[in-house]
Parts: C-alpha cells; structure tokens; sequence
C-alpha cells in the first residue's frame, strides 16, 4: 500500500520547513518529494497548502486502567489522541493498582494493543505503590515493555531511597522521570504564592519549591549519573539550574505542559477548578520565561500532561477539587498560540512535540525522512474555531479551554502509514 501526500507545507524538525510531496509506503516515509516528477501511488492526498509534520509523541499521558475506567480507558483516549494529532501516547504509572509489578503492565500494554488506534508506550513506577519507600524491579519492567520509570506526582522524599533507585536504573540505562517540587513546601498548595493567591484566600507554594527540588535532584544525577528527565519546569527561577547541568555535561533534559505555556495564575479567577493543576498556574512572567526556555532548547519537551477529572471530583470548592486537565485534543491548537504569538516557530514546535520525546525514548518517530515510520499529522494552522468541551472524545472533558478562541484544525491522523482519524 502506497500513499502520496502532495501540495503540502512539510515542517520537518530536523530540516525546517519546505514545500512539496510525501511518499508512503508499507507503513514508512519512502520519500520527500520538494521539486520534480511526482511518483505513482495507490492514493493520493491533497493537503491543500496545509501543514504535513511528524504525528505527535505526548509524553506523560494518564490513561485510567487499571482502576478508574471510567474517567480515561485505552480506547478513549486513543481516540482522543487521535483527534488531536497525538500518534504515541506515553502513559503514566499513576493508576488504581499503581504500575508497579510486570502482570500489571503486561495488561496495559495488551490492553492498548486492543483498544487504542495509536501507539501506546508504558512506564512504570519506580518505587512500589508509588509509596518512595522501596524501589521496584526496573530490570523485569524494562523487559515487559516500560520505556521509563516515575512516581509521577508522588516525590520520593528518601533520599537514600531515591539515590539507589537512580544508581540502579543507570546500570540499565533506564530514563527516570520525577516531578521536581519540593513536598514540604508544596504541600496543601493550590496556587502560586503571591497578591493574588492573598486576594483569594488560597494557600499558595513559593515557585522557589521548584527549584529546590531540582536542585536536590541534579545533585543525584551527578552523583549516580542517571538518565533523568523533569516532567514539568514551570518557573523561571528553576532555569538556571537547569542551563548550569545541561552545561556541566549531566544527562538532563526537561519538559512543560502546555497549559502552563498559555494559561497563567489570574486565570484561576473567581475559583475555576478547571484551571486547578499541578504545579499551579504561575505568574505571567513565569510563563513567558518558560515560553523562550523551549524556543531556545533549554527545556526539551512540550506535552499535554492528560489528566482527566470526572465531574464529581472537579465540581468542588477550589481546594477540594481534584488537580488536572485533560489535553491530548487541545495540546495541538492550544500550541500554536505561541506560533501565532511569534514565541517559536513550526519546526521549533515540533521538535518540542515529536522530535525530543522520540530522542528521549530511542524512537524512530518525530521526523520527516526517508525510513522513518509514517506517523503523521495534517491540519490547517490557522483555522479558527471555539472550543465546545461537549464535542472532545475524552471520557472527562475537564479542559480550561471550554470556550476558548483557539486556531488549528487537525485534519488527519496517520499512524504507520494507516488513518486513524475519526469522521464525526
């Protein structure tokens, strides 16, 4: 089966972007095509001047099985996913069992082989009941298919504990990822410290909790030499650490969830439990020094941090309600208002997206060149349309976007070569 992408904007995170044809076959990219004669294929796909890219690798995504199938399951989210132009999700351990033990991720991953129209990539926890206390057998994980190990939003206090934990996934050259909040700090926290956490009578967390947690952590990596990435770096007092171990030659690279790119602390507002995360919202200048952190490569990864919340745990005073927002639909338009705002450029973006997460985990996925796998994504980058949470295929709908002027459609899915796209 061969198929022929032509007329379309190819945004190449390796090369930039071009104009020109895609050619597919068997499930690979077999050619790009920028000048010249077009090949003969079995479908052709005009893309009508819009943007063809590498489908996009989310890195950090709950899916609620086992435990809580009826918030997120394999085939929603998929679905979702999608939609949004996600073509791997990486899926994280925080579930009802945790993903501790290798029978629990084998039925993961045969469960998303059945369910999921995209590509399913597990990790598992590093410590057992995501508890800190003792480390799970990351050899036998590795094994049965986990591509990272993390506590999620869990820190593992222990010292001791966590230091082994990293000594011994380096000797497997396993990748760690830990959420970099200081828990003494943060703990009861819903905000961001500051006048407007004051003004709404919240309990806020200094953003310096961030930072000295990070900082704890890049003092392990050195000492042990692991493979380590921050889930999400939010403020701007934690980027110096961070520049300063990516400079001194330490396995580092970190990540960002959308929301806290295009969303800040005001928009909590009149208590909005939808704009209830972890870590909060920060202050606009915050977010706009994480938004030239990833334009410049100092922080590697954008991604949706998929959270879904069913109504009864977010229809709840502020402080009660559960944190998170769903993304996987939302991470693509959501993203181009730092296109449209001249922050970075489509390339750029997309290396944070599918380029990075795929380097970080060994994939071959995030480009657009010869032998690489046909995951791919088509949409119309500018687009316009308001988001209607009613119409979003998770199984929660917990998004802030519900009524937001957002631009960029997604038009079309590819997964090795096949279409996952949904008609509604």
């Amino acid at each position: 089966m061969s198929t022929l992408f032509t007329n379309a904007r190819l945004i190449d995170p390796e090369r930039g972007e071009t104009r020109g044809a895609l050619l597919v076959e068997d499930g690979r990219i077999a050619g790009v095509i920028e000048t010249g004669d077009l090949p003969q294929a079995a479908e052709v796909i005009d893309c009508r001047g819009h943007c063809l890219a590498p489908g996009i690798v989310d890195l950090g995504v709950k899916v609620s099985e086992p435990g809580e199938r009826h918030k997120e399951s394999f085939a929603s989210a998929g679905r979702a996913a999608a939609a949004g132009g996600v073509t791997t999700i990486v899926t994280r351990p925080d579930t009802s069992p945790a993903i501790d033990t290798p029978e629990t991720l084998e039925f993961v991953v045969r469960r998303a082989r059945e369910d999921s129209p995209v590509r399913v990539l597990p990790m598992a926890a590093l410590t057992k009941g995501r508890d800190g206390r003792e480390m799970t057998e990351i050899g036998f994980l590795k094994d049965a298919g986990a591509v990272a190990f993390t506590d999620c939003d869990r820190v593992v206090t222990d010292t001791k504990v966590f230091s082994r934990a990293l000594a011994y996934a380096r000797s497997l050259d396993a990748l760690v990822m830990a959420h970099v909040q200081e828990p003494g700090l943060s703990s009861g926290a819903v905000v961001t410290s500051g006048k407007f956490a004051s003004l709404r009578g919240l309990p806020g967390v200094s953003p310096m909790a961030e930072r000295m947690a990070l900082d704890r952590d890049i003092a392990l990596i050195e000492m042990t030499g692991a493979r380590y990435h921050a889930d999400q770096i939010t403020t701007a007092r934690a980027l110096p650490a961070l520049e300063r171990a990516k400079r001194n030659g330490l396995d580092i690279t970190a990540g960002v969830s959308v929301h806290h790119l295009t969303l800040n602390e005001l928009d909590v507002a009149d208590y909005r439990s939808f704009f209830k995360l972890k870590p909060p919202l920060r202050a606009e200048e915050d977010r706009q020094a994480v938004g030239e952190a990833l334009a410049s490569g100092l922080i590697d990864i954008l991604c949706s941090m998929h959270t879904p919340q069913d109504e009864e745990s977010k229809r709840l005073p502020f402080e009660e309600a559960a944190s998170g927002a769903v993304g996987l639909e939302t991470l693509l338009p959501a993203s181009m208002r730092l296109v449209h705002g001249g922050v970075i450029d489509l390339p750029g973006l997309f290396r944070a997206l599918s380029l990075n997460p795929s380097k970080r985990l060994g994939l071959e996925t995030g480009r657009l060149a010869k032998g690489a796998p046909a995951d791919l994504v088509w949409f119309d980058p500018d687009a316009p349309f308001v988001l209607d949470r009613a119409t979003l295929r998770s199984k929660s709908r917990n998004t802030p976007f519900d009524g937001a002027r957002l631009e960029g459609k997604v038009l079309g899915t590819w997964v090795a070569g096949r279409s996952v796209t949904e008609s509604r």
